[in-house]
């Protein structure tokens, strides 16, 4: 069935359309019968307005942009939960796009959003610097950006929100030392993505501090799935490197070295203690749980909303850093050893 417009109802009633468009709008300068013919035909009818032409109208969308490396864990979806609990009461739809932590398609979809005239995007971006310039050119277009988890170069001016990497970091390397780890290794992020030096940092420095610092036991990684933990931890086996414990940077690259030590016979955590940094809930459907960083994701999709709509509401607002904190989560994977 054919979509009723103002135009249709302006035909119908002999009117124009702007008239119509201002007794829709409840104009106080339509006369009263004017308005009721137009509100019963639109009834009678069915017409129903296009909120997209409206909000054009206005000069906006209510269209926001979430930009994510990947949907296939929780991570960005409970994000997502966030930002839709404070923009969707507001009327505003979220446009999602997946990267699959290419940089390419990254540039791609911020592109094709800026096309769509979002009025704002959330990203976590999937390379520190690649889209640097696009960022920065989308910005100073119009169309302010908000930075959660992963975050740009520090002198881009946006907002951002974040945890402190390097301290929840050491913080999970210092439980893993009080179970009686000395071996501990670390499987690397990708060196394009900012958190992963910070992740790395917090490691050496607390087995630094302790004097067990080995380089060796630092795995580089070219990516976060579950095949890129397992090959991790075959690296450390195949050159025969001695360990007795793991801290990886993701859930997803611990649970996909945890799969493979269990194949090999390895027990959990009895020979091998693992702790990760995300904190999904895909540490909780492994055997044994995994003791990870737990980040608050829901709450802070709901500050990345906050941060969008400020610049939104007022496009001189300052840009603002928020620094959340994180909890640590002790499971099984990481019993003391007796």
């Amino acid at each position: 069935m054919k979509r009723i417009t103002i135009k249709d109802l302006a035909k119908h009633l002999l009117l124009s359309t702007s008239t119509i468009s201002r007794a829709l709008l409840n104009d106080t300068n339509i006369h009263p019968d004017t308005k009721k013919k137009v509100l019963d035909a639109a009834e009678q009818l069915g017409y129903r307005p296009n909120p997209t032409a409206l909000n054009l109208k206005y000069g906006r969308s209510k269209n926001i942009g979430f930009v994510v490396p990947e949907m296939i864990t929780p991570f960005a979806s409970k994000v997502l939960r966030g930002i839709q609990s404070i923009l969707y009461p507001l009327g505003y739809r979220i446009i999602i796009t997946e990267s699959d932590e290419n940089p390419l398609i990254e540039r791609k979809n911020l592109l094709l959003l800026e096309e769509f005239n979002v009025d704002g995007i959330i990203i976590n971006l999937c390379h520190e610097s690649h889209n640097h310039d696009l960022y920065q050119e989308i910005m100073d277009r119009g169309t302010p950006l908000v930075f959660f988890d992963r975050i740009p170069d520090p002198s881009l001016a946006a907002s951002k929100v974040m945890v402190n990497d390097q301290i929840k970091s050491s913080l999970m390397m210092e439980h893993l030392l009080d179970t009686g780890r000395k071996r501990i290794a670390h499987i690397m992020g990708p060196s394009s993505i900012r958190n992963s030096a910070e992740r790395a940092a917090g490691y050496q420095r607390i087995l630094t501090k302790y004097g067990i610092f080995d380089p060796e036991l630092m795995i580089k990684t070219e990516g976060t799935t579950f095949e890129h933990g397992k090959i991790a931890v075959q690296q450390l086996l195949d050159k025969k490197i001695s360990f007795d414990g793991i801290f990886a940077f993701t859930d997803t690259l611990a649970i996909g070295a945890m799969n493979y030590l269990l194949e090999q016979h390895i027990k959990i955590p009895e020979e091998v203690a693992i702790a990760s940094f995300s904190g999904t809930e895909l540490a909780t459907i492994v055997h044994p749980q995994l003791t990870s960083v737990e980040q608050p994701l829901v709450q802070m999709g709901e500050i990345a909303a906050g941060l969008i709509l400020e610049k939104i509401k007022d496009s001189e607002a300052l840009s603002r850093t928020v620094v959340m904190d994180a909890a640590l989560i002790y499971r099984a994977s990481t019993r003391k050893m007796i």
